[in-house]
């Protein structure tokens, strides 16, 4: 069991790498999901191994989206670079290509997503990008308190932000994968719930690794807008938290993130956030209730429990 459940956490989590497991999250709720009981004969014989041709496509269209946006979210702010950065050309070249990549996967994506034929599913992922712009949107326009370190927000707004940064893709895919199976309303409402929760379990899980009991040696920068932070500065109270961070920097302001740590693992951020995740989790698997036992469902719940467990 322990070596199953290292083997789930290495698929969803990796502090090293970047996992791209939206696509497959797609392709396993459609496989739990299976047929609808009121599709056509003819459209079952579409089929293979359970899963549609067309929730195969809307897999990888999701994949393709995701990427797109995480290469344009690689671009560089030229304004902000410093002599010892390296070579000004280079950054902007780079900029070039962040740009043009982006711009080709996310056209590819749009294009497939068109040969669906299915005017709903496109809403929906259209709908999905349009979040995603929108999340970015925030991510780069609050950063305007205190020397552009911190967003004067609390956990019920982070929950709003970061469902449109990174839970919309997942949540609209996993919905819009149903619609392609002609399921009903209600069995589009639990896989949507599904990806919305897995996917705030995974982040709140990513925001907590720096703060967790045996990570405290492996002392990193870490997201003063992350969940546990946040939800610090809620029971702390603005100014105090405003204190804690001027207390943690030098005269060069240089952040000393150990003794921040340090300040915010003494608060209750970091137990709220768990108790976060932990909600979130329980949430994906009720949805996954109105799906027959399977394989694919099970390895649904494996994913949440790689989110959700800290020892």
């Amino acid at each position: 069991m322990a070596f199953a459940d290292h083997c789930w956490r290495g698929l969803v989590y990796d502090s090293r790498n970047n996992l791209q497991m939206r696509g497959l999250v797609v392709l396993l709720i459609s496989k739990a999901a299976g047929p609808s009981n009121g599709a056509e004969l003819s459209f079952q014989h579409d089929m293979v191994s359970g899963i549609y041709s067309s929730q195969r496509s809307l897999a990888e269209i999701t994949e393709l989206i995701h990427t797109a946006f995480l290469v344009h979210r690689g671009i560089v702010n030229i304004g902000e670079l410093k002599s010892c950065d390296g070579l000004l050309k280079d950054m902007q070249f780079g900029n070039k290509i962040a740009v043009l990549s982006g711009d080709f996967l996310l056209a590819n994506a749009c294009t497939s997503l068109a040969q669906l034929q299915n005017t709903k599913v496109v809403e929906l992922i259209s709908s999905a990008i349009g979040d995603l712009v929108q999340g970015i949107y925030y991510d780069n326009s609050n950063l305007s308190e205190e020397n552009c370190l911190t967003h004067d927000i609390g956990i019920s707004t982070w929950k709003e932000q970061i469902f449109l940064s990174h839970s919309a893709l997942l949540a609209k895919s996993c919905q819009a994968a149903m619609e392609l199976a002609k399921h009903d309303a209600e069995i589009q409402d639990m896989a949507f719930q599904y990806g919305k929760n897995m996917s705030m379990s995974h982040k709140l899980h990513s925001d907590l690794q720096p703060f967790i009991k045996g990570k405290s040696s492996d002392s990193v920068a870490f997201s003063l807008n992350s969940a546990p932070v946040v939800l610090h500065q809620e029971f702390l109270g603005r100014e105090a938290w405003i204190k804690q961070i001027r207390e943690a920097q030098s005269k060069e302001n240089l952040m000393d993130f150990t003794k921040l740590q340090e300040a915010i693992k003494a608060g209750k951020g970091v137990t709220s956030a768990i108790d976060l995740c932990h909600y979130h989790g329980n949430r994906a698997l009720e949805a996954l209730e109105c799906f027959p036992p399977s394989e694919a469902r099970s390895a649904l719940e494996n994913m949440v429990y790689a989110v959700t467990r800290f020892s």
